[in-house]
């Protein structure tokens, strides 16, 4: 079955390391990918966007609300994802979560403690995770490394993302986190003033992500081989990442660092062979090399 182009547009537009890592998974589940994905990110889009657009969010929140008890809204993006949750059991609590997260966006610009922050990862990316177990149809001995996978990628993200988060005034880090590094924000102009507190600070989450990613990892012989080569991929993106961000904590400040398509698609490449003939995972976050 084909995927819908506005689905696809959407999904394509929104996340590099995920949609070309995506087009490596069976047909079949691709297509369900793209239906996840394509919900989240348009969910996203509402309150990532500047200015931010709190009615359409609302409008999309109830238009999900009347799918799930059975309404059709006309919205494609909705309308599939809703099928699709309700075919693979997705929890409606789950969610829910994502979309509390995404309100989170609308309304909180600082997180006080690392409990306020896991909360909204917890939502924003761990229930992703969730999600996609349930679409590959894995064991609920998968679930919590699942979480650990998607909470990982969004810390990176958050790391990543420092720069563009200051131009909405949002903070994820929470601010205990920083003032026990003696900083009191994160604007380029503070930064460069408190250079060696900064790179200490960046430097620590990253060893934070490793930590995650590692345990993320460990769930990997959960995977069947062939799915397990678009989601290391993806995995090994964020490493990528996360490499060069150590090599220069504010290189973040220049650009946004991604990987380059090509990157993606020979990295793919690697995993299938490695995959495809070892059977053993290494569980490694080593961002040094």
């Amino acid at each position: 079955m084909l995927i819908d182009n506005t689905i696809f547009q959407i999904f394509k537009q929104g996340s590099r390391t995920y949609f070309y890592s995506s087009l490596f998974f069976p047909t079949k589940i691709r297509r369900k990918v793209f239906i996840l994905y394509a919900f989240v990110r348009k969910a996203d889009n509402y309150v990532d966007q500047i200015p931010q657009d709190k009615d359409g969010f609302y409008r999309f929140v109830d238009n999900f609300e009347k799918c799930w008890k059975g309404d059709s809204t006309v919205d494609i993006v909705i309308d599939s994802f809703v099928i699709l949750a309700k075919n693979h059991g997705f929890k409606k609590s789950w969610i829910d979560a994502f979309l509390q997260s995404m309100e989170m966006d609308l309304t909180h610009k600082v997180y006080y403690t690392m409990n306020d922050t896991l909360e909204y990862i917890y939502g924003s990316a761990e229930v992703i995770g969730l999600f996609m177990a349930k679409i590959l149809g894995l064991s609920e001995k998968s679930y919590e490394h699942a979480r650990f996978l998607g909470r990982a990628m969004q810390y990176i993200n958050f790391i990543r993302d420092i720069h563009e988060d200051n131009k909405l005034n949002r903070l994820y880090f929470p601010k205990d986190e920083l003032e026990s590094f003696g900083l009191d924000n994160l604007h380029d102009e503070y930064v460069f003033k408190h250079k060696q507190s900064f790179r200490k600070f960046i430097d620590a989450q990253l060893e934070r992500y490793c930590g995650w990613q590692e345990w993320a990892e460990i769930g990997y012989n959960l995977i069947p081989r062939r799915y397990l080569i678009p989601v290391k991929t993806a995995s090994e993106m964020y490493k990528w990442t996360g490499r060069k961000i150590h090599e220069d904590q504010f290189i973040i400040y220049e650009l946004k660092v991604k990987p380059m398509i090509s990157q993606i698609v020979i990295k793919t490449l690697v995993n299938i062979v490695d995959i495809m003939v070892k059977k053993d995972q290494q569980v490694e976050c080593d961002l040094t090399h």
